[in-house]
């Protein structure tokens, strides 16, 4: 059983990933609009909800409420002797845990499964690297402070009781922190971890004390937090070549299916992107559930790290052109509609090239043959009308939320921190024949949030007058096909990203042709040789799946170019097998395959 101080760590953790602020009513024009408001560093902010992200959002705010009033009753209940953390008559200015605290801390962690990026941090554990400091860092929810655990856990005894776990607290400041090392140095403690170090204001600008004093004296520092750009603005100003980096916040396929126990691409696609000790379906339940949590995600973790970052960077010096939004207090909402912009023009891709397209595309006939519950509802429907009716709803979608307009100079420069967030993947396509040209689709590293903003989307779309002549339980239906197209288009951009990112050596890209497309080649520039491949998000093997890669025309066209085709394959859901000279190779276990290669 939990003992106080460790329960109300566990709680401050847990409240601190909640939203803050209220929910408000205002009645325009005869209509009651309804605002999330908060206070951030001294001003008030507010964002307007529909009601369905009021309620979700209410309910998240309700909860914060509630563990805050657990935590207040408990810090009173605490003893007198553990209010201040203290040891041989020195009181800690930070929130310090060692000794037999420390252990009932990272006890609970000892047998669960580790990310393969766990071995990095042991290496440096084990090897020292005189004069560097360790940094782990990403986005929140993605393992950082059970990687820590689990290193203090793995720890060997004679080291461990020289092993200091240091919570830095908004408020804390370098200096407090320095005060605690210098302690911690004069008895010769060998290990210190300090998490979510970046809490402390000043730490961009003073980094280098840590590498340059502790680190240089021969002891372990190992850093960690959700403030991304802070660790690389660190990088690159004070620590420069005194750290070693890590970075938490890409979860490959492998990884999800190994450490949380979920097996299969659709689980991955719908919820993949973060991890937690809650196992099974957490992010179901508070991640990427809803549009109201996903946002919050987006807000929290991602808008408020970059802002973070840059008001304390050269003293907000490194805003550039978002110096404007930032002072006029929109900064945190253009960041958020560029990430919505990035998957509201994948779905609107899915929806025009798969939905729309010449003859209404897969989803027509699908829906057409299926043998439980054929409908023609696409067959009724003006392509065109549609089309045109679908962008006019994106537009006013975006306009709706939309508080600023932002240029395209901030797009840029937003997506340039969403790039050194590793959460923004650029996905290459080739042109045969070839164009001036080298064409991009950004591609979003955290499958379950492209998920949920989609189905929010498509949901929406589906409330348009074409669809209100139909049962309900057809529109569910038809809503069941579309987000199975872009399951397909997603598990595509999660196979060709974890293959991109396991041959650095190689060339990894989409191959147009004036007809047709190979899903994925992989180029070997040195041997001068390739691979060419179908993604279907299938469970079936047909052969019109392969019909491009057995495509004369086509395979001739790509050897001159890239080199001799060593292997043709289609992946899919379905179990390994072959058709001739083609293989069918099943997508769980090729993520895994590729996925080895990741961190070795």
């Amino acid at each position: 059983m939990q003992n106080i101080d460790e329960r109300i760590r566990d709680l401050e953790m847990t409240i601190a990933a909640l939203p803050v602020g209220y929910i408000s009513k205002k009645t325009i024009n005869g209509k009651i609009k309804k605002y999330h408001q908060w206070t951030e560093d001294g001003k008030k902010k507010s964002k307007y909800l529909d009601d369905d992200s009021a309620a979700e959002l209410g309910a998240l705010i309700e909860e914060r409420r509630i563990l805050e009033q657990e935590l207040s009753e408990l810090k009173k209940a605490l003893p007198d002797s553990l209010k201040k953390k203290s040891a041989a008559g020195y009181v800690f200015k930070t929130s310090v845990l060692i000794g037999d605290a420390l252990k009932r801390y990272v006890d609970p962690i000892r047998n669960l499964q580790r990310r393969d990026c766990f071995a990095v941090l042991e290496d440096y554990l084990e090897r020292g690297y005189t004069g560097k400091v360790f940094i782990l860092y990403g986005l929140r929810r993605t393992g950082k402070t059970t990687l820590l655990k689990q290193a203090i856990a793995s720890l060997p005894l004679s080291d461990f009781s020289k092993t200091a776990f240091i919570q830095v607290n908004p408020g804390d400041t370098l200096g407090d922190i320095n005060a605690d090392l210098k302690w911690f140095l004069e008895k010769g403690y060998k290990n210190l971890f300090l998490d979510e170090v970046t809490f402390a204001t000043d730490f961009i600008e003073g980094a280098a004390l840590l590498s340059d004093i502790y680190a240089a004296s021969g002891m372990h520092i190992v850093l960690s937090g959700t403030d991304s750009l802070g660790f690389i603005f660190s990088e690159s100003e004070e620590l420069y070549d005194r750290c070693i980096m890590l970075h938490t916040t890409f979860i490959p396929y492998r990884e999800f299916e190994k450490v949380l126990g979920i097996s299969g691409i659709d689980e991955y696609i719908r919820y993949g992107g973060t991890m937690s000790l809650g196992g099974k379906h957490y992010n179901e339940a508070v991640t990427f559930k809803t549009k109201a949590s996903t946002d919050e995600y987006i807000d929290s973790a991602i808008a408020k790290n970059i802002q973070h970052s840059l008001r304390y960077y050269q003293d907000g010096g490194h805003f550039r052109h978002l110096a404007e939004l930032y002072e006029k207090d929109e900064l945190t909402s253009a960041i958020n509609r560029v990430v919505e912009d990035i998957n509201h023009r994948f779905t609107i891709e899915v929806l025009t090239k798969d939905f729309v397209s010449n003859d209404l595309g897969i989803s027509r006939r699908n829906l057409r043959k299926d043998r439980e519950h054929p409908t023609d509802i696409l067959d009724r429907i003006d392509k065109e009308t549609f089309t045109e009716g679908l962008r006019r709803m994106l537009e006013i979608l975006n306009k709706n939320e939309q508080s600023v307009q932002i240029t395209d100079t901030h797009r840029v420069e937003i997506k340039e921190y969403l790039d050194l967030l590793d959460l923004t993947v650029d996905i290459p396509t080739e042109f045969i024949p070839v164009r001036n040209e080298k064409l991009y689709r950004t591609a979003i590293a955290q499958p379950g949030m492209r998920y949920a903003q989609a189905e929010s989307l498509v949901r929406q779309l589906l409330l348009d007058k074409e669809f209100q002549n139909i049962s309900a339980k057809d529109r569910a239906f038809v809503l069941e096909r579309i987000m199975n197209e872009i399951k397909g288009r997603m598990m595509e951009d999660i196979v060709i990203l974890e293959t991109m990112m396991a041959n650095p050596d190689k060339e990894v890209f989409k191959l147009q042709f004036a007809v047709g497309e190979f899903d994925m080649v992989i180029v070997d520039p040195a041997a001068i040789t390739c691979e060419v491949f179908e993604i279907k998000h299938s469970e079936e093997a047909v052969p019109e799946q392969y019909k491009n890669l057995i495509d004369m025309e086509k395979c001739k066209a790509t050897e001159f170019r890239f080199g001799e085709i060593k292997r043709k394959a289609v992946i899919y859901r379905g179990e390994d097998k072959s058709d001739g000279s083609i293989e069918y190779l099943n997508v769980e276990e090729y993520l895994r395959g590729v996925s080895d290669s990741i961190f070795t």
